[in-house]
């Protein structure tokens, strides 16, 4: 596990507490956290970085101590792998009782990433625990992951918000290094069975077309909106935390994402978001 931030606005409906999970499935340029892409080898790079001893090699392994850390993340932008040292591994029940705490406060969970699905058994596992608590649950996902074979997993999980990336195959690849087939089955898949909370895409201006991409997968969406609303955020690139190598796209102006919710209106969208 990554990190859980207790309280989000911004990570489905109301006020929700979010899991976040290490490690991820595709190699996205404009990835706003890198550092949630890989797991740690325990190369020892971030423990020379470290100034407040707050990390410590032991038997070839790396171990965090959280009271120590100072939060300057020295440790994340030396690292030559994508990952982070300041993960732990927790069991669902472990990863629950945190949760607990802010029931009174919270309408649900959100798991998130990384590649959440990456697992899915201890999503489900936690899911369980958080619906017999009163809790919704929401998974945040880039798509590829085959939810036609994974009827458990969506008994238990109230929405899926779902990244498309890029809608033209070949575009996609260039943008994440993995074709699009199954994220834009699971699109159609997650509507038709009213899963579908949120699809999100990102502009990045002079990495491939937006305005395709926002149109095509609108018109592929069109005809489940009246089984059930779906949102639609679109989100403008911005290169904090992004990659040096890919933090030199533009970003877009508020005009031009204006146009794409038009486009989004036509196709008969109500609940767009631009941020």
């Amino acid at each position: 596990m990554n990190k859980i931030i207790p309280f989000s606005a911004v990570d489905g409906p109301g006020n929700r507490s979010v899991v976040f999970l290490q490690g991820c499935n595709l190699d996205c340029k404009y990835c706003h956290n890198p550092e949630t892409r890989a797991v740690c080898i325990h190369c020892g790079n971030c423990v020379k970085a470290c100034q407040s001893g707050a990390l410590k090699t032991e038997q070839g392994k790396v171990f965090y101590d959280e009271e120590k850390c100072i939060r300057c993340d020295a440790c994340i932008r030396v690292c030559p792998h994508d990952s982070t040292p300041k993960t732990k591994v927790m069991s669902p029940l472990e990863v629950f009782h945190l949760i607990q705490k802010q029931i009174p406060f919270i309408s649900g969970i959100t798991v998130s990433g990384g590649e959440c699905t990456l697992y899915q058994a201890f999503i489900e596992e936690l899911f369980i625990l958080c619906q017999s608590a009163g809790l919704t649950t929401m998974i945040d996902s880039n798509g590829m992951f085959d939810f036609s074979g994974s009827g458990e997993l969506l008994k238990v999980t109230d929405g899926v918000m779902l990244d498309i990336k890029a809608f033209d195959e070949k575009q996609h690849i260039e943008v994440t290094g993995a074709e699009n087939k199954q994220i834009l089955h699971n699109a159609v898949l997650l509507a038709e069975c009213g899963k579908l909370y949120e699809v999100r895409t990102v502009v990045v201006p002079g990495l491939f077309d937006a305005k395709e991409t926002i149109q095509r997968t609108g018109k592929l969406l069109k005809p489940y909106l009246t089984l059930k609303d779906i949102r639609y955020k679109i989100i403008a690139y911005r290169p904090m935390g992004v990659r040096k190598a890919y933090a030199h796209y533009e970003v877009p102006d508020q005009k031009y994402l204006k146009s794409l919710e038009l486009l989004l209106r036509e196709e008969g969208f109500q609940n767009i978001i631009i941020i």
